[in-house]
């Protein structure tokens, strides 16, 4: 029982679907890269960079938990439950706002 198996033409269907997965795994491949490329330009810029203030003038006895920036003010949370809303240029307190629980 020597005998070799025959080869013969591999069916239609068997073809193309070699060929479509080829096709797709290359195509995953090339859009994989293009992720990847834009990921690098997007982060790598200048111009994404965030002035931050170099020091912030909290009231006495309030403690920061979150800091939040947007145009030409920023916004610390306390702990004792107040949104203090700074200018940006000059870093005097525009706003306080008090935060009360939902009942």
């Amino acid at each position: 029982m020597d005998e070799a198996p025959i080869q013969g033409e591999e069916p239609p269907n068997l073809r193309f679907l070699r060929i479509l997965v080829t096709v797709l795994t290359g195509t995953m491949i090339a859009g994989l890269l293009v992720i990847i490329a834009l990921l690098v330009i997007r982060f790598s810029g200048e111009g994404h960079v965030v002035a931050l203030p170099d020091e912030i003038a909290l009231p006495d006895g309030s403690t920061a938990t979150a800091f939040t920036r947007g145009a030409g003010w920023y916004a610390v949370v306390t702990t004792d439950q107040r949104i203090l809303i700074f200018d940006a240029e000059s870093g005097a307190l525009r706003q306080e706002i008090a935060v009360t629980a939902a009942e």
